[in-house]
């Protein structure tokens, strides 16, 4: 019986079973074409290089990561109410725990196994075990943001606990599938999404061992809480972020994703700052921290270069310009903001020391969440809820148009607020704090709002709400 070969292997209800054991061994042997005579027996056989592959169905998968993009955006909306209830001039420690450990927690834990099972090619983790990395990662951040905010320090234990379970099965649900990968050219990718679960586990450990009690972290807690906080914030979100618009990038600005040497820089400086500052923190290393530093800016130096080369090569765009220019620009000023955080926290740790004074939760909160973590989260969310979400294609156009939905004047709004809030930061300046804020906050309910009716009405009604 003669066998088929096709682009992406071979038919195996059509494999010859002489000689071989299986169609596994079928496929990586020679087999001769269906022929009679001795002139068939003398011609060379076709070398099957790969076996076919069953078809991936990721409906499921799907569907789990749209759930947790809307978890993440209602737990973003969330933290803006907190800090509009705290108001200017306040610690802003609940704002930031929920958009950081909840917010953009929950959407790495949605999106992080359906990148890295999509672009290896494989099966996605069983739901279950995908579906409680969701749930432990969004509840143990809320549960220990309500221990800490309520002074409660066995609740706070309690949600650090489910936190980190979460991310034991956030990391099974992202690496078990690539144990049946045939190969994958995006190691560099993989290699910094364990790096950042490894570094939010030890920094969450370190957090909830302290408000347990443990007297080695709890007496040298002014010198590890720095170490906590750049493991948790850098190490984790802006580490996944890096590494995920490696591909997501390009694909929102319409460029190919070809390797690039900025970006590559990138993810292995973001890799490796962090903990090179953890570690000048935790072990009084000084010299050690403050390189991590100069490490960590110039990592963010080069995602930025990376995010000009990407525009460099974008594509021309013939519809949906608004849901196009709305995606792509709030990526790029994202990654403009990240830098903007890192070289104010990494700045004063090369001029002041691996001291407590050098870290300052108050000057990077607005560059970091509302510029950065905020607009990366927003600009992501636009892209993929037509390309994940339910529906079909004629409901994904009427997302995309409503998605769209005064993009500039939105993006020129939060940009501008983000400008005001973070100038007033830095100059002690509440009234700009507040009209930034409120800027930022106009631009951000907008976009909650276009989401909420781009994934609610029916495609029928949504055609004619928009027309």
């Amino acid at each position: 019986m003669a066998t088929r070969s096709t682009s992406r292997g071979v038919d195996r209800s059509r494999v010859t079973e002489e000689g071989v054991c299986c169609a596994a061994c079928a496929g990586q042997q020679a087999v001769l074409p269906a022929s009679s005579g001795p002139a068939a027996a003398r011609k060379p056989g076709l070398t099957v290089l790969q076996p076919a592959r069953p078809t991936i169905v990721r409906g499921t998968d799907r569907r789990i990561a749209f759930g947790g993009v809307l978890g993440a955006a209602a737990l973003l909306g969330t933290a803006g109410l907190s800090a509009i209830a705290s108001g200017p001039g306040t610690t802003p420690w609940l704002p930031l725990h929920l958009a950081l450990a909840g917010a953009a927690s929950t959407a790495v834990a949605a999106m992080l196994p359906f990148f890295t099972a999509a672009l290896a090619q494989v099966g996605p983790a069983r739901p279950a075990l995908r579906i409680g990395a969701v749930v432990l990662v969004a509840g143990g951040s809320v549960i220990a943001a309500t221990g800490m905010n309520g002074g409660t320090a066995a609740v706070a234990v309690t949600g650090g606990v489910a936190y980190v379970a979460g991310l034991l099965a956030l990391a099974g649900s992202a690496f078990l599938p690539l144990l049946t990968s045939l190969g994958s050219r995006l190691r560099l990718v993989h290699a910094a999404y364990a790096a950042a679960l490894a570094q939010v586990g030890v920094g969450v450990l370190l957090a909830t061992t302290m408000l347990a009690g443990w007297s080695p972290v709890a007496g040298a807690w002014s010198v590890l809480k720095p170490a906590h906080a750049w493991l948790n914030v850098f190490g984790f979100v802006v580490l996944v972020v890096a590494a995920s618009l490696l591909h997501l990038a390009p694909t929102v600005a319409g460029a190919r994703i070809r390797p690039r040497r900025s970006i590559t820089v990138a993810i292995t400086c973001l890799m490796s700052g962090a903990p090179l500052i953890a570690l000048g923190y935790g072990m009084g290393w000084d010299v050690v921290g403050r390189s991590g530093a100069i490490v960590e800016l110039l990592g963010a130096t080069s995602l930025v270069a990376y995010a000009a080369t990407v525009q460099r090569d974008r594509g021309a765009w013939t519809s949906d310009f608004g849901w196009h220019r709305f995606a792509g620009l709030s990526l790029l000023a994202g990654q403009a903001w990240l830098l903007v955080a890192v070289a104010i926290g990494a700045g004063r740790i090369v001029w002041l020391g691996t001291t407590p004074a050098a870290w300052s939760v108050g000057l990077i909160a607005v560059p970091l969440v509302a510029g950065g973590i905020g607009q990366v989260l927003v600009g992501s969310w636009t892209h993929l809820v037509p390309a994940i979400g339910p529906g079909d294609q004629q409901a994904h156009a009427v997302q995309r148009r409503w998605l769209g939905q005064a993009a500039m004047a939105r993006w020129l709004a939060w940009n501008a607020g983000v400008v005001l809030a973070t100038v007033g930061m830095l100059v002690d300046g509440e009234d700009l704090v507040a009209a930034g804020g409120l800027m930022v906050g106009g631009a951000f309910l907008a976009g909650l709002a276009l989401l909420g009716l781009s994934v609610t009405l029916s495609p029928r009604r949504a055609r004619a709400a928009v027309a």
